[in-house]
Parts: structure tokens; sequence; C-alpha cells
């Protein structure tokens, strides 16, 4: 009897790093330099979330600008969707980013704040079809009502709504170009504890429909619990421990992933709840 093999990873990276400073030279024999990321292996499956870890300054978020190579590795190899995105430039790495996209973490400074929802959602089309002004706002509003927003906010301008209007918004941009990878750079970190919860919950609902890999990070670890299915814990540029989110948050083998579990207040690892009582369940729109 055959079995199948597993499906290729969506993301696999073998020894990524990145240093910044300044390098020896003859002249200057003792460099200042900070490995950022150093010899970081990552996989993420198809339609899987992998939530990395780690405190303010860990590197967490410079792995996220690498794999989508919006800065340049100073060291290692990334396939993306199959490909060596390394190899990639010009016309071919704009195709690539058309199916590997990024939600930031604050909304506010990641939209033009002269441009209408409408035209914000639909600018990532232009960029990557030839499709016409009309066909784009066609597919901007069936986007924006699939986030939970009211297709009037389609004709407002960014200051006009709330941070958890913006961040559905952001996920509109995101996904419009139809992505099979996404970074999400925490992307609830500026939300109340309410609003996160039914963001995390749309997240979710759009990788069940979409079959989209996510690469969660995030310093809360509350958050990260809700929504991978694997974890990898950061610290100084170095991951520390790697495994499925049942074992590390239940059997944590690294001391410092017992540091952070040990910090969230007043929750047990198995309790799958925010604080406040907000439980995870359907999205609702965001007022």
């Amino acid at each position: 009897m055959t079995t199948t093999p597993p499906p290729a990873p969506t993301l696999s990276v073998r020894g990524l790093t990145k240093i910044y400073g300044r390098r020896a030279t003859i002249l200057r024999r003792h460099p200042h330099q900070l490995r950022a990321v150093d010899n970081v292996d990552l996989d993420i499956a198809p339609g899987k979330t992998l939530g990395l870890v780690g405190e303010s300054g860990a590197g967490k978020s410079t792995v996220g600008r690498l794999v989508l190579r919006l800065i340049e590795p100073d060291a290692g190899e990334i396939n993306l969707l199959g490909t060596d995105i390394g190899k990639l430039s010009g016309s071919a790495l704009r195709r690539m980013r058309s199916r590997a996209t990024m939600i930031f973490q604050d909304p506010y400074t990641s939209l033009d704040p002269r441009m209408l929802i409408k035209d914000s959602v639909a600018e990532p089309l232009l960029v990557h079809t030839n499709d016409s002004r009309s066909v784009r706002h066609a597919k901007a509003k069936e986007m924006v009502r699939r986030v939970g927003l009211d297709i009037a906010h389609m004709e407002r301008f960014p200051y006009e709504m709330s941070g958890g209007q913006l961040q559905r918004v952001a996920i509109a941009r995101a996904l419009i170009t139809d992505p099979a990878f996404i970074v999400c750079d925490e992307p609830v970190a500026a939300l109340d504890v309410s609003t996160q919860a039914q963001v995390i919950n749309l997240l979710n609902d759009l990788q069940a429909e979409r079959g989209i890999s996510y690469l969660f990070i995030s310093h809360d670890l509350r958050l990260v619990r809700l929504i991978a299915d694997e974890v990898a814990v950061m610290r100084r540029g170095q991951i520390m421990e790697r495994g499925s989110a049942v074992q590390l948050f239940e059997d944590p083998r690294h001391e410092y992933t017992q540091e952070l579990l040990s910090a969230i207040p007043g929750r047990s690892p198995r309790q799958r709840r925010f604080d406040g009582d907000t439980t995870l369940r359907s999205p609702d729109p965001v007022g």
C-alpha cells in the first residue's frame, strides 16, 4: 500500500541570516555588528499558520521582511511557493509578490491617507494586473464585503474609520491579488481586545476558505495560541524552540519558552480565551 507524500511547504527557509552594522576592514579591525537574524530555518505547510513569537527586538519582523525580499538577506535560501526567490528579479519578483503579501501592524501608516478606501484596496491590482478601473473597483467591493465592512466604507478616507475597520481594509488589500502566503506582522497589536478577537476570527475563516498559509508574527502568546498550528520561539535573532502549538504551550522544553509562558497573566496554556471573557467566534463587523 502506497502512502501519499506530504505536500511541499508553502515556505521553506534555510540558514536565513541578516547582519546590520559595520564590517571589518584593514583600518577597522573591530566591527560593530548585529545579527538581527542568525541562521534561521523555518517551514510552513499549505493552509497552515506558523506563529513566530519573542520579545521586542528578537528579529521577528526582520524575518517577515526577509522572506518576502522586502529587505535582502546576507545568507540563506528562501523557497516560496516552490521557487527560490533569491534568484528572482524584476517582473518575476513582482509576480511572486502578488502571491505573497503582508499585513502590517499599524493600518494608519500602511494606508495612504490621501486615498479613498476603494482605491487603497484596489491599488495592488493596478500593479499586478491589467484590469480596468471598473473591474478593480468591483473586485475591491467584493473584498470589502468579505472582510465584514459596509460598502459605504469604500467612499471614506482612512481618518474617517476606526482602527479595527482600517485593519480589515488592510486585510482586504492583502487578499485582493488572491495570495497563497501572507506575512501577518503584529496585525492586531494596536487594537483593543474585543477587536483583536474579531480580526483573528476573520483570518482563521479566510484561511479555511482559501487555503492561505500565514507567518503570524507576535510578541503576544495569547494571540498566537489562538491561530497558530506550529510555533517558533525567537530570541536575539535565533530560533530557541519550534514545535506544534499544542506541544509548545503544554510542554515547553526551552527555558526561554517557559519564561514567556509564565509571563501570561492568569492564563493556563490550555485555556483558549481572551481576557475579559471575549471568546473567539464568528466575526462581526467592526464598528
